[in-house]
């Protein structure tokens, strides 16, 4: 009976044993799994050829525009530029993370990014270069639901990016749908900025919402807006010739920190929109950009603007 009974207990005791080690046994294998995804690297066919960058990035720094982007795709940002900073659908966000630009080299450094993107205007790239893998594009180069998408490539999250893709263009074109069919099919649409003592009127490509107006929900802008402001995607004009460029329907990317007295003045007054209660004021600060977050915004100022009773 002792013969049999001891092999008995000893394979008991190596069953216990194994199944006691597993869970430690697959804390190990996450630690490792965790350790290989953040040491993996991806090629970007970036538009300055291939580039090495981590598969898995960790610490993201955006000089220049695309932190939206980058917030959209649930990438952990540690620092962004001024704009992004300051803009106050960003602030939760971006509460803990710094505030950097293209010379604020040290500053850099100390926030040990894994992946930097910028504008191709970006200062000190070579050196940029030297303290993480750095990404730039050059503003336009490719339609703003595209230059997501390289984003989205170059984050290793392509997928998530067409799927946000997909659904905004089919969210935009029907709520297009229904603001043609309240102002009409040749109603016209401005939009204006005003920035350091100058006005701006916009083309179809240049942020404030000028992406989801004409490109997606097809609406018409100006004769005068098409001839001057759709090649370079804006153009500066004075108070005297704003009636020329107005449309039906203006939409006021506001700074309210600058000098607004033309809306004090005849020639503002008296153009149709303005008397006709048909300018939609947006907070600019809130307004520049064209990504994801901003672009969501956006549609739904505009479906509310045109909509409301």
């Amino acid at each position: 009976m002792k013969k049999i009974w001891i092999p008995f207990m000893l394979v008991l005791m190596l069953i216990v044993s194994a199944c006691s080690s597993q869970p430690a046994g697959e804390k190990d294998n996450a630690a490792l799994q965790d350790n290989q995804n953040k040491s993996e690297t991806i090629i970007y066919q970036s538009e300055n050829g291939p580039i090495e960058v981590p598969a898995h990035p960790q610490r993201v720094v955006v000089l220049s525009s695309f932190a939206g982007n980058v917030m959209a795709l649930g990438v952990n940002l540690v620092g962004v530029d001024s704009w992004s900073k300051m803009n106050p659908r960003f602030q939760d966000k971006l509460k803990n993370v710094e505030e950097v630009s293209d010379e604020n080299l040290e500053k850099i450094i100390e926030l040990q990014p894994d992946l930097i993107i910028g504008l191709s205007t970006i200062k000190n790239v070579d050196k940029l270069k030297q303290i993480a893998p750095t990404v730039t594009y050059t503003y336009g180069k490719v339609d703003y639901l595209t230059q997501h998408l390289e984003i989205g490539k170059l984050l290793n999250k392509e997928k998530e990016a067409q799927a946000w893709i997909d659904d905004f263009k089919k969210r935009a074109q029907e709520a297009g749908k229904a603001i043609k069919a309240k102002i009409g099919e040749n109603a016209t649409v401005s939009v204006f900025e005003n920035f350091d003592k100058q006005l701006y009127v916009f083309g179809d490509n240049w942020g404030r919402g000028t992406e989801i107006l004409y490109q997606e929900m097809k609406l018409k802008m100006p004769e005068k807006v098409k001839e001057k402001a759709l090649k370079d995607g804006y153009y500066a004009i004075s108070l005297e010739v704003l009636p020329e460029f107005a449309g039906d329907y203006i939409i006021f990317s506001k700074n309210k920190d600058a000098d607004n007295s033309f809306q004090e003045t005849d020639t503002y007054k008296n153009i149709p929109a303005v008397k006709n209660n048909r300018v939609f004021e947006a907070n600019a600060k809130e307004f520049y950009f064209n990504d994801p977050l901003t672009l969501d915004y956006q549609l739904d100022f505009f479906t509310k603007s045109f909509l409301r009773n």
